[in-house]
């Protein structure tokens, strides 16, 4: 007669095969793509196509010459297989970061760049994720968009490996282009400063803010943006209106600062909003006249 311990043993076999053969299969690469977003389902993941990725050109994105300029060298030199850095985008809120990567495989489509969008949770399935490209002929940039991590999340430790800790050797196919609101991707403490032992019995303080500053150095291009002045602003909207055929007359000046009073704020996005918001309101208007 079985014992309890292989009644026990027999039931869970059953149900990691029942588990298996219910769970949803993830879906083959669609190869065709150029861009794809990371996906996990059950434990699992895969790349799942995006057919039509966001279409912006980089003569779209104003006032970061130099941090355009930059990015698409690192860019170029990737795709005619030379050295390339991974880049790390830091910086004000709505000043360009994430629309340079999205314009980067607009612009560099043609020539094999593919894109990969994954959560900072995915961040863990790294290994996994090279290893799908690694025999692939187009280069493949890996983004990450709002990169910032709590002290005990996993997916930092994997970024980091990734990076350039692993003793496996990285693809010459892949690089990471990450984009964050701060420089310092860890949460730095007050305690961190101390120059003696700190309330948790650590001797060496400094060893933390170095552990903490890591991810970032291991980042070769680090490019920073800074927040735009009211002029900056006003010329990134008037750009946007003339892109939905309405000029910049004095109205629509008053409305564009009056626009930044409810977003605290006067970056590109919120320049690119107005502009949406104003010239809809216009046509609305334009519609309900008799």
């Amino acid at each position: 007669m079985p014992s309890v311990e292989d009644l026990v043993s027999r039931a869970e076999r059953l149900l990691n095969r029942l588990e298996d053969a219910f769970q949803p299969s993830v879906p083959d690469i669609d190869w065709t793509a150029t861009a794809w977003r990371w996906v996990s389902l059950h434990g699992k993941g895969g790349l799942q196509a995006i057919h039509y990725p966001h279409q912006i050109r980089l003569e779209n994105i104003h006032f970061v010459d130099a941090q355009r300029k930059q990015i698409v060298r690192n860019t170029r030199q990737f795709l005619q297989g030379l050295s390339a850095n991974n880049v790390l985008l830091t910086g004000a809120r709505g000043t360009g970061k994430s629309s340079l990567i999205k314009a980067l495989l607009t612009e560099y489509a043609a020539q094999g760049l593919r894109l990969i969008e994954v959560e900072k949770h995915d961040l863990v399935h790294l290994p996994k994720m090279v290893d799908l490209i690694r025999n692939r002929p187009e280069k493949f940039i890996i983004y990450c968009d709002d990169l910032t991590f709590e002290a005990s999340d996993m997916a930092y430790k994997a970024l980091k490996v990734a990076l350039d800790g692993s003793i496996a050797s990285t693809s010459d196919n892949v690089l990471v282009y990450a984009t964050s609101n701060r420089k310092n991707l860890m949460p730095e403490l007050m305690a961190d400063n101390l120059a003696t032992i700190t309330e948790s019995g650590e001797i060496r303080p400094s060893d933390t803010i170095e552990e903490k500053s890591a991810l970032a150095e291991r980042f070769g291009l680090w490019l920073s943006f800074y927040a735009f002045g009211q002029a900056e602003y006003l010329a990134i909207a008037a750009y946007w209106l003339q892109t939905y055929g309405v000029d910049f007359d004095e109205a629509a000046k008053k409305a564009a600062l009056q626009f930044t009073y409810t977003r605290g704020a006067r970056s590109g996005r919120v320049a690119y909003h107005f502009a949406r918001d104003y010239a809809g309101q216009l046509k609305l208007n334009d519609q309900n006249r008799p």
